[in-house]
């Protein structure tokens, strides 16, 4: 297997759920989230401590979401999951956005260098998001989605301690 394979989504998510299952563990955001609505045509650059993660354009009506952590990695989240999602916490602030915490949960997992052994999967591999840009995923960092299992992305590691909590 290439170092430069770009998997799927569905692939990642076909070899990641059965570990998802079994030995995946419930987080939910310990930090609230920044976040406005979109006008539509935003391209946002995920950034974490370890470089760019992926590049999303938003469209009309989503909401350009940013986390609460020394990086202040931003990233796009559909309308409808965000308002499933997420509670407002306080009024807009600078730049338009608003404070808000999260009512979910996700399942998530470390990446070891055994689990991707076992998978099959190189110490650093990009996968296709959902809304079709590459994503890294690398050794050390998590990996996670709904409980519902309909998606994963990745947790960058030092981005996903200041956020997540069991």
């Amino acid at each position: 297997m290439s170092a430069k394979t770009v998997f799927s989504q569905q692939e990642i998510l076909q070899k990641l759920r059965p570990l998802l299952e079994s030995e995946g563990a419930i987080y939910h955001k310990k930090r609230n989230i920044l976040a406005k609505r979109a006008k539509g045509g935003e391209r946002v650059e995920t950034v974490t401590g370890d470089g760019v993660e992926t590049i999303n354009e938003a469209g009309s009506g989503d909401y350009i979401v940013q986390n609460q952590t020394e990086a202040g990695e931003q990233y796009v989240v559909p309308e409808n999951e965000f308002l499933k999602k997420y509670a407002p916490v306080g009024k807009p602030t600078r730049q338009g956005f608003a404070e808000y915490r999260s009512t979910g949960k996700i399942v998530a997992l470390e990446l070891t260098a055994e689990k991707l052994k076992a998978l099959g999967l190189p110490r650093e591999f990009k996968f296709k998001t959902d809304w079709g840009e590459d994503m890294v995923a690398k050794a050390g960092d998590f990996m996670g989605g709904p409980a519902d299992f309909s998606e994963v992305y990745r947790l960058a590691r030092k981005e996903f301690f200041e956020t997540y909590a069991l």
